[in-house]
């Protein structure tokens, strides 16, 4: 690996000392006198504009688990990977006109809150110690292991403890200022990682068109990657037959083709987008207009992500696979396809190199800050205040809100640090979607029908959140086993390791349909409308003329994409 000079070290402190400045300035002169401090503190209520809340959310969603968990499966598996962003795009806009107005209408600023407002207090007790759990020994903890080994392998392994450290301590500078710091230098951090991001593919297809002799020629090397391996093009992976390779079923087991598109593949995104703290909290301390122009535009933005996220994967297989990054990709002799992006990264000339740095390193900051001020808003909101100090003034909340922040990180350290729950051992993208994946299908059930439906009542929640879970338990493990490995619901599959599966996306799908059912039917036992019904009525999901433009141009690009790469 070259070195880094002098030149990406200036770069990268550069970029650190730019973020803080701009947090610092941001937090003394943009303090909203017309809203409490805690309010101020954890929405930014009234001071978040479109473009900040659009740039926020994109750079709390990715992280090097795109990054480093994208790009190899862009390695592995090629462009059907890029259907997490480009649903995502879709999902957006069904948050922005039919989610956001019901939780801006009801005055909804915590996720719990919601449940206690449309439920009742005991579901939302059990889901803020959930969400607590799962941010801090999931989500928080894994997005730092992932930066961390990240950001060593570019540097040097050595520095592996050093980074864990200096991450957690830049987040928490981030962090401690408030969701309004957390929003605005996230403006910075996208336009950081999007133009390193772009840097990166940039080489990565110029590596390409200069190995084939074809000089260093970007579009070259686009049409050489299409030409070489036309496979890494195609959004629709075909069923597995009896001829398909191992290689091919491993592919298909994480993303079941066609079929992931009638399942798990929107209850992935909606339940991220629509009903995660850590998403809508950017959108929740805005007007209307301002929050549905904001999730958007994050969505325009993410049309483009897999350009910077998994073509640097794509770029990395066609040059081992032609005789380059032998090394890089397996440098213990075996391939090793979440090394793809880093292995990229080896060869950018100095200063660019702290250019990807930078952007990475925004990448993760980011997420991170933005899970550490869910976990605060949670707990400060939906168990201090409401459980602890009733009493509590503004001043009381946010400095109790400070103490979470750091606990949380300080306790994400620890569990990185010699790695105490295995994150290396499974890989962080599939950590995180085996420890969120078993709940989501309960989760989105029970905030779905809660807002549209005013019959469904807070039993139906409950049993919802438990069915969720004990099917998506029994589909990803034992339903091959108790009900064969095909039948009118699913097929199942030889994993790695000679055991049949079922698709993971289309486990997801089929815990949720059957929860919804069981919500269903204990609702109709109930009420004909339950009377902590949210009242809807249809002027609440009307958009603006310039906001439908947005929404068609998006739907227009994602139908070109798939039109052309089907």
């Amino acid at each position: 690996m070259n070195s880094f000079s002098t030149v990406d070290y200036t770069v990268f402190i550069f970029y650190f000392i730019l973020i803080s400045a701009y947090g610092y300035w941001i937090y003394s002169s943009k303090k909203n006198k017309a809203t409490s401090g805690s309010h101020d503190f954890f929405l930014a209520e009234g001071s978040l504009t479109w473009w900040a809340i659009g740039a926020s959310l994109i750079a709390s969603n990715i992280s090097a688990e795109q990054f480093i968990g994208m790009s190899g499966q862009g390695f592995q598996v090629g462009m059907a990977v890029a259907a997490y962003e480009w649903v995502a795009a879709i999902a957006l806009i069904i948050v922005a006109v039919w989610f956001i107005p019901v939780y801006l209408k009801n005055k909804i600023f915590t996720m719990p809150q919601f449940l206690q407002t449309r439920y009742n207090e005991t579901v939302s007790l059990i889901m803020a110690i959930f969400w607590l759990f799962l941010y801090i020994f999931v989500n928080l903890t894994s997005i730092l292991y992932l930066g961390s080994i990240a950001i060593s392998s570019m540097v040097d392994p050595m520095y592996f403890k050093y980074i864990v450290v200096g991450l957690a301590a830049f987040s928490l500078i981030i962090t401690l200022g408030g969701m309004k710091v957390i929003g605005f230098t996230d403006v910075i951090q996208v336009i950081v990682l999007i133009a390193g991001g772009l840097v990166t593919t940039y080489i990565a297809l110029t590596m390409v068109s200069d190995h084939f002799g074809l000089g260093k020629d970007a579009i070259a090397g686009f049409k050489m990657l299409m030409k070489d391996s036309p496979d890494h093009f195609k959004m629709i992976l075909a069923k597995p037959d009896a001829n398909s390779s191992q290689e091919y079923v491993n592919k298909y087991l994480a993303l079941p083709g066609i079929a992931m598109y009638f399942a798990g593949q929107w209850i992935v995104n909606l339940n991220y987008w629509g009903c995660n703290q850590y998403i809508t909290q950017r959108a929740l301390g805005a007007d209307l207009k301002t929050a549905r122009t904001g999730i958007l535009f994050a969505g325009f933005l993410k049309l483009g992500m897999p350009i910077i996220v998994m073509l640097p994967g794509i770029a990395a297989y066609v040059l081992h696979r032609n005789g380059a990054l032998q090394h890089e990709m397996a440098p213990h002799g075996k391939v090793i396809a979440d090394n793809a992006y880093s292995a990229v990264l080896t060869f950018l000339p100095n200063g660019l190199k702290g250019l990807s740095l930078a952007a990475l390193t925004a990448a993760i900051v980011a997420s991170l800050a933005g899970k550490a001020n869910s976990i605060s808003t949670i707990w400060t909101l939906d168990i201090y205040k409401k459980y602890i100090n009733k009493n509590a003034d503004d001043k009381k909340l946010v400095i109790v809100g400070r103490i979470s922040i750091f606990v949380a990180i300080t306790m994400s350290v620890i569990l990185t640090w010699d790695d105490l729950l295995g994150i290396g051992g499974e890989g962080g993208f599939t950590f995180i979607q085996k420890y969120t994946g078993f709940i989501s299908p309960g989760v989105f059930a029970m905030f779905l029908l809660g807002m549209f439906w005013k019959r469904t009542t807070g039993t139906a929640a409950i049993a919802g959140l438990i069915t969720g879970f004990l099917l998506s338990v029994v589909f990803n493990n034992y339903a091959p086993i108790w009900f064969g490995h095909e039948n009118f619901l699913y097929t199942a599959y030889i994993n790695k390791d000679g055991i049949y599966e079922i698709p993971f996306l289309i486990c997801m799908g089929l815990s949720f349909l059957f929860t919804m059912i069981v919500m269903v039917g204990l609702s109709l036992l109930g009420p004909k409308v339950n009377p902590k019904a949210f009242e809807l009525d249809k002027s609440m999901f009307k958009v603006a003329p310039s906001t439908l433009v947005l929404i068609v141009v998006t739907l227009l690009l994602i139908t070109l994409i798939y039109v052309k790469f089907w």
